[in-house]
C-alpha cells in the first residue's frame, strides 16, 4: 500500500485533536476532504503503521509517526516552491519556529492562498487543503508547518523542528491519546 500526502494530513489532525479519531464526517469536513477520502486516507495510514487499528479507535502511533517525520519525510513528500505570491507563512515563518528563527532577507515560504495576509515565494502545502484547514485549527497549523520545516528546512530549521515536534507529540502522548 502507498502512502499518500493526504494520508499524513488525515493522521496530523487525528493528532492535533488529541483523542481517539474524530467520526469521519468531523474529520472530512475539518480538512476539506470527501468523506471517501478521509475513509481511504484513514485505511492507508492504518496499513502503514501511523494509525493503530480499529480496536484502539485508530488512534495515532506516535512512535511510528515520530520516525517518519523525521526520517523519511523529506524524501517521500518533497515540496515545490514557486514564485512570489500572496498566501500563508510556514515552516519556519510561521508559529511555532518564528519565535525561535528570525527572518533574514529572503521571502519566506508561504502556501499560496487568497486568504493568506503574508508574502512570499511559493512551498506546496502538504495536501491542497491544508492552507484553509491550518487557519481554522492553529493546533494543526504548528504541525504542518514543523513538518514543512523537516520537508525542505536548513539544517538548523530541521533541528529545532525535530525538537519541537518530539515536544509536541510527547504532550499528545500524555493527554487523552
Amino acid at each position: 500500500m502507498e502512502l499518500k500526502p493526504q494520508d499524513l494530513f488525515v493522521v496530523l489532525k487525528i493528532v492535533a485533536a488529541r483523542c481517539k479519531r474524530p467520526p469521519y464526517l468531523q474529520l472530512a469536513t475539518s480538512l476539506g476532504l470527501s468523506l471517501s477520502e478521509t475513509h481511504a486516507a484513514v485505511q492507508r495510514a492504518e496499513a502503514c503503521h501511523l494509525l493503530a487499528g480499529q480496536d484502539r479507535d485508530n488512534r495515532p502511533n506516535l512512535a511510528a509517526l515520530q520516525e517518519f517525520l523525521l526520517h523519511g519525510l523529506k524524501y517521500v513528500f518533497p515540496p515545490e516552491r514557486g514564485e512570489f505570491t500572496r498566501g500563508v507563512a510556514t515552516a519556519y515563518a510561521a508559529k511555532p519556529l518564528s519565535e525561535k528563527i528570525a527572518p533574514g532577507s529572503d521571502p519566506i515560504p508561504v502556501w499560496p492562498s487568497p486568504e493568506g495576509k503574508d508574502r512570499g515565494n511559493a512551498f506546496s502545502p502538504l495536501y491542497k487543503s491544508a492552507p484553509a484547514a491550518a487557519m481554522r485549527d492553529p493546533v494543526l497549523y504548528e504541525y504542518l508547518a514543523l513538518t514543512d520545516a523537516l520537508r525542505d528546512g536548513r539544517p538548523r530549521e530541521r533541528t529545532l523542528a525535530a525538537e519541537e515536534l518530539k515536544r509536541l507529540l510527547q504532550q499528545a502522548a500524555e493527554t487523552a491519546l
